[in-house]
């Protein structure tokens, strides 16, 4: 994590928040490299985080100490809004760069005492609660009733970056309820088609489409 130059395009995605210019400079602006924990769970958390540019990956802990993710992507919004709200004073989740990620922390206290009665802050924070929700019926849903591949196909485009996916595969198989053995039989036949192909890297993916067509709700991938 480094301090960054807060620039005039950060300024106008956090004008979305009903954040004043003046408020926003005098906010703390920062850069994580792809791969950098942002948020680690049971951290103390003391800052809302505003996304301003990249792609993170969210996820929880299990019981078991297996990862449970949770959402399998941000490129915008708010994280700690729910830590926020509830008044808790550690993380829920883990957060993750996918790639660089540049971000705006705000004190909860700064909030609390300049931007409750803010009505364009109130409604943004309700959005968010809205989406997170959506986005927990979406991976239920996700988990209930797609195939194994759909699964696998969904999760490597979510968390790939310029068409290169470089997650932990004990990670990935816990992350979309499988096996270790059957994922990788999964991915070594996604190779064998010319689907994707294994570098040093991690896998680059050949044909985002086909992927894409494989994945749950025949999602459309943009970001490959």
């Amino acid at each position: 994590m480094k301090q960054t130059e807060m620039k005039q395009i950060y300024i106008e995605k956090a004008f979305a928040y009903g954040f004043s210019e003046r408020f926003i400079t005098e906010c703390e602006c920062v850069r994580y490299d792809a791969g950098e924990k942002i948020i680690e769970e049971k951290m103390p958390l003391t800052k809302l985080l505003v996304m301003l540019d990249g792609q993170a990956k969210v996820c929880m802990h299990a019981p078991n100490g297996k990862n449970l993710i949770i959402c399998y992507y941000i490129s915008e919004g708010l994280l700690g809004d729910m830590e926020y709200l509830q008044k808790t004073d550690e993380a829920e989740a883990t957060v993750i760069a996918i790639s660089d990620v540049v971000c705006l922390w705000i004190s909860y206290s700064v909030l609390r005492k300049t931007q409750e009665e803010n009505p364009i802050f109130l409604k943004k924070l309700a959005e968010e609660m809205s989406k997170k929700l959506i986005q927990s019926t979406e991976n239920y849903m996700l988990a209930a009733v797609c195939t194994g591949e759909e699964r696998l196909c969904h999760y490597i485009l979510k968390n790939s970056h310029h068409r290169i996916f470089s997650d932990v595969l004990t990670d990935v198989s816990c992350s979309v309820g499988m096996s270790y053995r059957h994922m990788f039989r999964l991915i070594s036949h996604l190779c064998e088609e010319q689907i994707l192909e294994k570098r040093l890297s991690g896998y680059y993916i050949l044909k985002p489409e086909e992927l894409a067509r494989r994945a749950f709700h025949n999602m459309e991938h943009t970001s490959v």
